[in-house]
């Protein structure tokens, strides 16, 4: 009896231990098979010597097959020649060094840096090129250096000396009207933007009449993924911003303040009003009002007013108290004060008259003549940069009028930027080894950048000891007139890089590759920092991360994403053509990053043999180069969260997105001894 008792279940028992064991064995494999890999990004990461990565040639066919196998062919890998200028190491600052040795800096005349970045001048690449197209990249390139060069030849006509404070070219002081007063007419003409040429002054008021529009159904593929989500969600919201001026090509001007009343449409099913800046396309924290009052805490209240008022959530008004509320009222002796609730100012197709008033302390709103919030300013953004007034979304504008206009203004021209004092030139790069150099990317009209960072982190006294020099890379602009403003900077303060083609977001890849050459052919400097100019260095707490590291190994240190991958539809999205590869390699994100003198060498070297492949994304790129370096030398990668990719956190070693008044600010804390932050944007 027992073994018929057993027998049944002994197979049962033996299929499935059989199974088990299959299934130990397959993932036993696949953890052998996958381990190597992560050894590998594990030891890279930490710097651990006991996994070596296999050394390989480091020919021009070995680094292509073994970083992009999968694309040989792929015209990014064409290489791109810089022999045209065999002398361009020895320029610097704009300023040829032979010439230096014969006569002071100010006694040469300002010249690019040339170096033929992104075009193909051999004469058996352009045979090649006649019967294989170029990519969208090289294109790009070739053209922006075509017609950089051309700008340049006539910037040489112009003489910096006859650039004066009150000429042209540096722009005319704005009329500054005390009020503005456009109709629907207007508005249309002027695609619902109305120019206010001398920004705002306290006490300045703007009022818009409108009408919101019925809302309407737009799709919302998040809503779908959820179960029984419906992705269609009625809406209907509006904004009102002050913008500031646009200053870059193909980036949002920047939003002093973002008003946005939704109606309908809003994550928490609630009518709410919601205010923000935006900053170089980074949006700060939002400042919510759903109906629910704000504290009567005095340091709350700007100007006395609460920062949110309360409203009804229904366009019903009840004054009315409960009999049994108001009868115990009366017994202890309460004053009868019933209290009027209001509803959501704003409703579909009735109309509103909506003032936003400039205070002291901050922007208040009104509606209907009631209060309905205030909005603090925020550090960084200010009344007369205000010089744009945006109305957008679902709105019909009838009329808006703009009052108590100052009547006067501080040009935005450039020369009220630029401060012409000998204590922000830059110092003569030093003749001995340096510790670090940073390269600074910079657009051409950025006058207000660079200036704010001659006047903040540039003062630091690791800089002042010439253990570090900073250059700024600069590119031409299509405007004449700009480009002659940047060669009489370049002149005067003799801290600018100029390189001879037209500036693109798509081309700041080759501003990258100047960068490590100038670090390697014009100063020796032990490693090579890459930031951008509205980034913000701690510069004795980056040394210290650098010191920490061995000097015999190679680095590459910054704030590091690993297996992050190209985004295939919206804005910033990447074809398959530009980037096959399912992933980007290890890269550090670049609003600063730090590499050692051997892989900066090496990317230079590569590109003069014409074995660099070049990506839009000037980051990625490093990464690419960094890993094909990594293939036949090891490279410690050091990643830290206080490089900060967005905006400014605790403890801070860069801060990115700072505008100028925040770089002064965020100047001013460090030399009180407070390395805080001023990110409240």
């Amino acid at each position: 009896m027992k073994r018929q008792k057993v027998d049944p279940s002994g197979p049962r028992r033996f299929r499935l231990s059989y199974f088990l064991l299959v299934l130990a064995i397959l993932y036993l494999g696949f953890i052998a098979f996958k381990f190597p890999q992560l050894l590998e990004i594990a030891s890279g990461l930490n710097g651990d010597d006991s996994y070596v990565v296999g050394k390989v040639g480091l020919d021009n066919q070995d680094v292509i097959k073994g970083s992009v196998i999968s694309i040989h062919k792929d015209t990014f890998h064409r290489k791109l020649e810089n022999n045209h200028n065999q002398d361009a190491q020895l320029m610097f600052d704009g300023k040829l060094l032979e010439g230096d040795k014969l006569g002071s800096q100010d006694s040469q005349p300002i010249r690019p840096l040339i170096h033929q970045y992104g075009r193909i001048m051999n004469d058996s690449m352009w045979e090649r090129n006649r019967t294989s197209e170029l990519s969208e990249l090289e294109k790009m390139a070739d053209e922006a250096w075509t017609l950089g060069l051309k700008a340049w030849e006539e910037l040489e006509n112009y003489d910096i000396a006859d650039i004066s404070e009150k000429s042209a070219l540096e722009g005319k002081p704005e009329s500054c009207p005390s009020w503005i007063a456009l109709s629907w007419e207007d508005l249309v003409s002027r695609d619902n933007i109305t120019f206010l040429p001398c920004g705002l002054a306290a006490g300045s008021s703007i009022t818009v009449v409108g009408t919101p529009h019925s809302a309407h159904r737009e799709f919302v593929p998040q809503l779908a993924r959820f179960r029984n989500g419906n992705p269609l969600v009625m809406v209907s919201q509006f904004s009102v911003e002050l913008q500031g001026l646009k200053s870059v090509e193909g980036e949002a001007p920047p939003k002093i303040l973002h008003l946005n009343p939704r109606v309908r449409g809003d994550w928490s099913r609630r009518a709410v009003i919601e205010h923000n800046t935006c900053y170089r396309m980074q949006w700060g924290k939002s400042h919510r009002c759903d109906g629910s009052p704000s504290a009567k805490d005095e340091n709350l209240l700007l100007d006395g007013y609460k920062r949110c008022e309360k409203w009804m959530s229904s366009d019903v008004v009840d004054p009315k108290e409960s009999k049994t509320t108001s009868w115990f009222k009366r017994f202890i002796g309460r004053k009868h004060k019933p209290e009027l609730l209001w509803p959501f100012p704003f409703a579909e197709g009735k109309m509103f008259i909506l003032t936003i008033r400039a205070g002291i302390e901050g922007y208040h709103i009104n509606v209907g003549g009631r209060h309905i919030s205030s909005f603090p300013y925020r550090t960084g953004f200010t009344l007369e940069d205000a010089t744009g007034l945006a109305v957008q979304g679902d709105v019909d504008v009838h009329s808006i009028y703009v009052t108590s206009l100052p009547s006067t203004h501080p040009s935005f021209a450039p020369q009220r930027v630029l401060e012409m004092s000998a204590k922000w030139k830059a110092s003569s790069l030093p003749t001995k080894p340096i510790r670090l150099f940073i390269g600074v990317l910079s657009a051409t009209n950025h006058f207000a950048e660079r200036m704010a960072v001659r006047k903040t982190w540039m003062q630091s006294p690791e800089i002042k000891s010439s253990n570090v020099a900073v250059r700024f890379f600069v590119a031409l602009n299509q405007r004449k007139k700009v480009n002659a403003v940047l060669k009489k900077e370049a002149a005067y303060f003799g801290d600018i890089v100029i390189l001879p083609f037209l500036d693109r977001y798509e081309l700041v890849v080759l501003k990258t590759i100047a960068i490590c050459e100038y670090g390697v052919q014009n100063v020796t400097a032990a490693y090579i920092m890459k930031c951008d100019d509205d980034t913000f260095v701690r510069l004795d707490v980056v040394l210290k991360q650098i010191e920490a590291i061995l000097p015999e190994k190679s680095l590459y240190m910054g704030n590091l994403n690993l297996l992050h991958r190209p985004l295939r539809h919206g804005k910033w999205a990447v074809s398959f053509e530009e980037w096959p590869e399912a992933i980007y390699p290890p890269y550090a994100n670049g609003p600063a990053y730090i590499i050692s003198n051997d892989i900066a060498r090496f990317i230079g070297d590569q590109h003069t043999s014409q074995g660099l492949r070049l990506f839009k994304m000037e980051d990625v790129s490093m990464g690419m180069w960094v890993q094909h370096f990594n293939s036949s030398q090891q490279v410690q990668y050091s990643h830290n969260w206080k490089f900060c990719q967005y905006g400014c956190m605790q403890g801070y070693y860069t801060a990115h997105y700072q505008s100028p008044r925040q770089m002064l600010c965020l100047w001013a804390n460090l030399a009180r001894g407070r390395p805080l932050c001023c990110n409240f944007r």
